[in-house]
This record gives C-alpha cells, sequence and structure tokens, in this order.
C-alpha cells in the first residue's frame, strides 16, 4: 500500500525561515539593549549634560551672604575658554609632549614587535608577558611609583647615577616633561607592542619566504615587507596614543606636587579639573571639556584621512 506524503506548500516553506531570522533578530537586539543602555548613560548623557551646564554660570545673590542662582549666559563660557591663556596654554604643552612622546613609543614599540617577532627570537610568549606587565599598573599607581624613584635620597636610579659621579633633576623645568614621557612610556610601550606583533603575525607566511629566497636581510625585509604591511595597524595605534595624550592627567598631577615648572593648568584635563573642583566653576569647566572633546574628534579625523593616504601610497 502506497503512503502519500503531502508536501508543505510554499507558503509554509516561506514562513519558517522568515520566522526563525525575526527570532534570531529578536535575540540579538536582545544581546544589544544591555550595551546601549550603558553607553547612553556612561557617555551620550554626560555629553549633552556638560552642553547644558556650558551654557550656565553660577553667582551668588546679594552681597555673599545669599545662595547662588544659575543664570543663563549662552557662548559665554565657550568664549572665555577660548581666550583663556592658560586653557591654550595647555594645549601647547601637549603639542610638546606629543612630539617627543609619541616618536619615542611608536619606534620603541614597533621596534621591539619586530624583534620579537624575527626568527632569531626565542621565549617570544615570555617576552609578550614581561613587555605588556606594565600596562597592567593602572596609571596612578604607575605615577606613584616613578614618582618615588624621582625622589633624591629614596631612589635606587639617584644611587646608581651617584655611583658614576652623575646626577640628574627629574624636576626640573626642563625634566619634568622628559619625566612623563618616561612614565606614559614605560606604561604603553609593551601594551603596543603587543598591536604590532599582532599585526606582524598576519602577514602571509609566503610572502617572508619569498623576500628570503630573493636575498633579502632581516632588517631590508622588515623596512620595506613588514612594515609597510601593518601601515593601519600603526596608524591606528598612532590614533589611540593622540587621543590618549590630550588626556593626559594622572602623571602631570602627581609631578606637579614636585615639579615648580608644572602648573596646576599644565595640561587641558587638569586645568577642567581645577577649574571645576578648585575654582567651582562649572560651566566653564564643561565648556572646556567640550572644546577638549572637538579637539580629539578632529585630529582623530585628520589622523585617520592620514593614514589612508598613507595606506593608498
Amino acid at each position: 500500500m502506497a503512503v502519500i506524503t503531502k508536501s508543505p506548500t510554499p507558503s509554509s516553506r516561506s514562513t519558517t525561515p522568515r520566522s526563525a531570522r525575526r527570532r534570531q533578530r529578536g535575540t540579538a537586539a536582545l544581546f544589544m539593549v544591555p550595551f546601549f543602555v550603558v553607553f547612553i548613560a556612561v557617555t551620550i548623557a554626560p555629553i549633552f549634560y556638560a552642553a547644558w551646564m556650558s551654557l550656565f554660570r553660577e553667582q551668588t545673590s546679594g552681597l555673599g551672604f545669599g545662595g547662588t542662582e544659575r543664570v543663563f549666559t549662552g557662548i559665554e563660557n565657550f568664549t572665555k575658554a577660548l581666550t583663556d591663556e592658560k586653557f591654550l596654554a595647555s594645549f601647547g604643552n601637549i603639542a610638546i609632549y606629543c612630539v617627543v612622546y609619541i616618536p619615542l613609543m611608536i619606534g620603541v614599540s614597533l621596534g621591539l614587535a619586530l624583534l620579537v617577532d624575527s626568527a632569531l627570537a626565542r621565549a617570544k610568549r615570555f617576552f609578550q608577558i614581561a613587555f605588556y606587565m606594565p600596562h597592567a599598573v593602572p596609571g596612578m599607581i604607575a605615577a606613584t611609583i616613578w614618582l618615588f624613584l624621582y625622589a633624591p635620597g629614596l631612589s635606587p636610579i639617584h644611587q646608581f647615577l651617584d655611583g658614576f659621579g652623575m646626577s640628574w633633576n627629574f624636576f626640573g623645568e626642563d625634566e619634568a616633561l622628559l619625566s612623563m614621557v618616561n612614565i606614559s612610556a614605560w606604561q604603553w610601550i609593551g601594551y603596543n607592542m603587543i598591536i604590532f606583533y599582532a599585526g606582524l603575525q598576519a602577514i602571509p607566511t609566503e610572502t617572508i619566504e619569498a623576500a628570503r629566497v630573493d636575498g633579502a636581510s632581516a632588517m631590508r625585509t622588515a623596512l620595506s615587507i613588514k612594515i609597510p604591511m601593518i601601515r593601519p595597524t600603526i596608524m591606528l595605534t598612532m590614533l589611540f596614543t593622540i587621543v590618549g595624550a590630550i588626556q593626559l592627567f594622572d602623571a602631570p598631577q602627581l609631578l606637579m606636587s614636585r615639579a615648580n615648572s608644572l602648573g596646576a593648568e599644565w595640561s587641558p584635563t587638569m586645568f577642567i579639573y581645577s577649574t571645576a573642583f578648585l575654582s567651582h566653576d562649572y560651566g566653564l569647566a564643561a565648556a572646556a571639556s567640550l572644546l577638549l572633546a572637538l579637539v580629539a574628534g578632529v585630529l582623530s579625523f585628520g589622523v585617520t584621512k592620514l593614514g589612508n593616504r598613507w595606506k593608498d601610497a
């Protein structure tokens, strides 16, 4: 006896995949909801709140015995920030810092990544962990450790220099900048080295082998093949470094107690901190924060465009 089976109608065949896709989209949206909630709460909402605060200033009514009232000022706080000499000078300080710090950090990180990636390197996993470990130390703790290492009479560095009849004032007017560069470089070189090393691992082995067959030396291979092939990684690292540099706070804030050349408004973030929590001018601090975010956005756009041109060159 023959058994007749009923084949699914075209409508049922098309409905099942559609409902499955609809369930997948719903599940994906459900998993993304916590991210967007946190993102709005800690990023978007503070930006709008800062924009609202930047339009007001607080003034004391009467002869100083009354309460404070919030007065709408429009763009007055932005004008005040853009004409504040200390705020403008803080960007100049960061520019000098970047001129010293970025080439040093990128150059050393890339050099270490090339050394670890070389065929002659041994114990690669050990060196990756060893170079990365300083980055695991929080920034404030790292700055505190180096503040101790810079202090005369306590630092083993000074004892080492004294043994050779040399001296170095880490808190001097010209040396304080190098002290900050050293703290940041010590903390971030290993982190960026790992990023560069991961980029080097993505280079096809056939390309490296072909260079060796053609008689290219290790140095020639690194300069002509490896570095050009990880240009996007280098530009991405440079972008993160620039954005992080203009937000420098921990190191100069701690060194300020010993270095007379560093004022309370040495960097833009220190100016914002001093304005908000020492001068209690929250409107000006909010305006300065938005201007700092604008500068970071412009720099990010410029570095990205430069990176695209370099990648296509």
